[in-house]
C-alpha cells in the first residue's frame, strides 16, 4: 500500500533570529505559543500523532498498471500550505492586510532582477498583530483538531567532512566525496554530498540483478495517529534508521540491528550530511505526542556519533523564556545549524557548544540553512507582506558572512538545493502551479556573492520540488554537479503507443542554458536524479507495474547509461518498491546496495503489510 507522507507543516515568520550580529533596531518581543510551533491560519485538521500539513497525492504503483485491476483513488486537493491552483500572475499586488492569502506565496509585487551584493540591513519589522492572530488561530486548531501531523524528507549536498554518509529523502543536492550530487540525502543514495574528487567510485556490477537483503516492518503506533520516522543516514559500516522515538544501525547487509539510541520524543528530522568519522545530528520532540498535547515542538537537538551507536549531546535555544522549535537541521564542517521562524541556532558537532544564538535586536532571522561543503542562510527580513530575502555563505564556526546575495523584494521562500556551487530555488509569483515550490533557479557566486545567472524552469516542463517554506534544504529529483543542474522533465509519450516516459536533461551554472544533454527513461519507467558520482550521475528508475525499479550511472561527459542495479519483478517485492517514491521517502545508494525508506508510520487499518525500510542488493 502507498505510504508518500505529507509535506511539513507550514509556519510563518517571528519575530527575531540569530546568526551574525546584525546593526538592527531593536523590536518587539512576538508572542509564541509555548512548546508549540507557530503556523498560520488555514491550518487543517490535524491528526494524532504529529504537526499536521497537506496530502500528497497517492503514488501510483508506475507507468503502464492496468487501470482496471488497479483503480486509483482520486487525490486529495492540494492542502495548506500548498500554492493555489489558480495562478497568481507575476507583479500581482499584494492583498491587503487582512486578507487571507495563500500562505507560503504572499500575493504581491516581486521585481523581476534580483539586487547581487547589498548588505542585509535596514529591516522592517513584523507585524505583531498579525502574529497573534496566527497564533491564536494555531491553538484553536490544535485544541479542536487534537493532532497534528509532522513528515520530513531532506536534499542533500554534503562537504569537506561531510561524504562518508549522508541523510536521504527524495533525491536533489550537490557533489559528495566523490565529486558526486545528490539530493534526498546521502552520498551514496539520493542525498547529496559535495566534495573535490570527479573520479567516479561506483562499479559496474557483472550482474546488475539484484535480491532484497533485509526488510524492516513499519512500526506499530496508535490508532489515528501519525509518527513522524524522519532521517537516514549510510556509511560504510552501518545503516541508520529513524524509527518511533529512536535511531537504529543496522548492519548493511543483513539488516541485524547494531544499536539503538532512544530517544524522549520523535524525530522531526535529520540532518542530510554525515562527517566522516560517522557524525551528524537530528531534532526532536521532547516527549511523545498524545491527543492532550499532539505536540511538543521540536525544540531538541541532538549530536549523534553512528560509529559508537550514541548520542552525543543535547541542546535547546530559547526565543525569550520559551524553547524554540526547529524546522530544519544541517551539518557543515564541525557545526550544527537549526533554523526556524524564530531564528537559527548552531553548535559544535563535537561538544553541543553553542556557537550563536538569539539576539533581542535583531530584526531579521535565520529561516534555515544548507550545509555540506559551505554553509549557507536563508536570512528572512522585512515585513510579512514585503519579505526580503538574504542568500548568506557563512564561516561555519563564527556565523561571519562571507558573502550576501539579496533576492528581489516580495520573494518570501527560497530552498538551497547546492551549497557548493552554491544554488538556490524559489517559486516567484506562484508561477509553480503544481505546487512544486520551484519557478526559478539562482545560480550564485560564493565568493562575492553576485548572481551568475537565474535559470527559469517552468512546472509544465520539470519534475523537481523544494520546500523551502520551512525546511530551506529539502528538495527532490534534483542533483548538482560538473557545474550544471540535472533535473527530472515531467512525462510525456513513450515510444510504444500508450507508452509514458520522462527524461533526465542537464543546465549548464554559468551560462542558464540546457547543454542538450539528455538521458531519457524508457517506455513506462520515472527516471530521477539521486546524486553525484564523480562526474557521473547516479540516478533511479522507478519501473512499470511488471519490472523492478533501477539504478543507474549516467556519463557526465556522453550521457552514456550504465545499469547498475535492477530489482525483483516479483509483484509482492514490487509493491514494497513502488510504495517508496522519489519524493516522498528516502533513497541511498552505495557499493551496489540501494535503500528505500519512510518518512512516517501511521495506524493502517487495511491489511496490507507496510514496511519502514526495504535494502537490495547483487544477489
Amino acid at each position: 500500500m502507498t505510504q508518500p507522507p505529507p509535506p511539513p507543516p507550514n509556519q510563518p515568520p517571528q519575530q527575531g533570529g540569530f546568526g551574525p550580529p546584525q546593526d538592527q533596531p531593536p523590536q518587539p518581543a512576538q508572542p509564541a505559543q509555548p512548546g508549540q510551533p507557530q503556523q498560520p491560519p488555514g491550518q487543517q485538521q490535524p491528526g494524532y500523532g504529529y504537526p499536521q500539513p497537506p496530502q500528497p497525492p497517492q503514488t501510483p504503483p508506475g507507468y503502464g498498471y492496468p487501470q482496471a485491476t488497479a483503480p486509483q483513488t482520486p487525490p486529495p486537493p492540494p492542502g495548506y500550505g500548498y500554492p493555489g491552483q489558480q495562478p497568481n500572475p507575476y507583479g500581482q499586488q499584494p492583498n491587503p492586510y487582512g486578507q487571507q492569502p495563500d500562505y507560503g506565496y504572499p500575493q504581491q509585487t516581486m521585481p523581476l532582477q534580483p539586487q547581487p551584493g547589498q548588505p542585509a540591513g535596514g529591516g522592517r519589522k513584523f507585524n505583531a498583530q498579525l502574529a497573534i492572530i496566527v497564533a491564536a488561530v494555531v491553538a484553536i486548531a490544535l485544541i479542536v483538531g487534537g493532532g497534528v501531523w509532522y513528515a520530513s524528507t531532506s536534499g542533500d549536498e554534503g562537504g569537506k567532512k561531510d561524504d562518508t554518509a549522508s541523510s536521504g529523502g527524495g533525491t536533489g543536492g550537490t557533489d559528495d566525496k566523490d565529486g558526486g550530487s545528490t539530493g534526498g540525502g546521502d552520498t551514496d543514495g539520493s542525498g547529496g554530498t559535495t566534495g573535490t574528487s570527479t573520479t567516479p567510485v561506483e562499479k559496474v556490477p557483472g550482474n546488475p540483478a539484484s535480491k532484497v537483503l533485509f526488510q524492516v516492518p513499519a512500526p506499530e503506533v496508535g490508532k489515528d495517529s501519525t509518527i513522524s520516522t524522519a532521517g537516514s543516514w549510510l556509511t560504510d559500516k552501518v545503516y541508520a534508521k529513524s524509527g518511533v522515538a529512536e535511531v537504529v544501525g543496522y548492519d548493511p547487509d543483513k539488516g541485524t540491528k547494531l544499536w539503538t539510541i532512544k530517544l524522549p520524543g520523535p524525530v522531526c528530522q535529520g540532518s542530510n550530511h554525515v562527517t566522516t568519522d560517522g557524525r551528524t545530528a537530528v531534532i526532536y520532540q521532547p516527549e511523545m505526542p498524545t491527543k492532550a498535547e499532539p505536540s511538543h515542538g521540536c525544540s531538541q537537538v541532538a549530536g549523534l556519533d553512528l560509529a559508537a551507536g550514541k548520542k552525543l549531546w543535547t541542546k535547546t535555544a530559547n526565543s525569550g523564556d520559551e524553547p524554540i522549535s526547529f524546522n530544519n537541521v544541517t551539518v557543515s564542517a564541525d557545526t550544527v545549524a537549526v533554523g526556524s521562524s524564530s531564528g537559527g541556532a548552531a553548535f559544535d558537532l563535537g561538544s553541543g557548544k553553542q556557537l550563536w544564538a538569539p539576539k533581542p535586536t535583531d530584526t531579521c532571522y535565520d529561516a534555515g540553512y544548507g550545509g555540506g561543503a559551505k554553509l549557507v542562510a536563508v536570512r528572512r527580513c522585512g515585513s510579512y507582506d514585503a519579505p526580503e530575502l538574504h542568500i548568506q555563505t557563512l564561516d561555519p564556526k563564527s556565523g561571519k558572512v562571507i558573502s550576501e546575495y539579496k533576492m528581489a523584494q516580495g520573494i518570501a521562500y527560497a530552498s538551497v538545493v547546492s551549497t557548493d556551487p552554491l544554488v538556490v530555488a524559489a517559486d516567484i509569483g506562484e508561477a509553480a502551479k503544481d505546487g512544486s515550490g520551484i519557478s526559478d533557479f539562482f545560480s550564485i557566486d560564493n565568493k562575492t556573492g553576485k548572481l551568475r545567472t537565474r535559470i527559469s524552469a517552468p512546472s509544465d516542463q520539470y519534475a523537481a520540488s523544494c520546500d523551502g517554506i520551512t525546511k530551506i534544504e529539502e528538495c527532490h529529483q534534483i542533483a548538482v554537479g560538473n557545474d550544471r543542474l540535472y533535473l527530472p522533465t515531467e512525462e510525456d509519450d513513450g515510444a510504444e503507443k500508450y507508452s509514458r516516459a520522462n527524461a533526465i536533461v542537464a543546465i549548464d551554472l554559468a551560462t542558464g542554458k540546457p547543454t542538450g544533454q539528455r538521458a531519457d527513461s524508457g517506455d513506462d519507467y520515472t527516471i530521477s536524479p539521486l546524486r553525484m558520482d564523480g562526474t557521473n550521475l547516479i540516478a533511479y528508475k522507478r519501473p512499470p507495474y511488471d519490472k523492478g525499479g533501477q539504478i543507474v550511472s549516467i556519463d557526465g561527459g556522453s550521457f552514456k547509461e550504465t545499469k547498475l542495479l535492477e530489482n525483483p519483478a516479483t509483484e509482492s517485492v514490487r509493491d514494497v518498491e513502488t510504495s517508496m517514491s522519489p519524493d516522498y521517502s528516502e533513497y541511498h545508494y552505495s557499493q551496489g546496495r540501494l535503500f528505500m525508506s519512510a518518512l512516517f508510520a501511521s495506524h493502517l487499518s487495511g491489511s496490507d503489510k507496510e514496511y519502514l525500510v526495504i535494502a537490495f542488493g547483487a544477489s
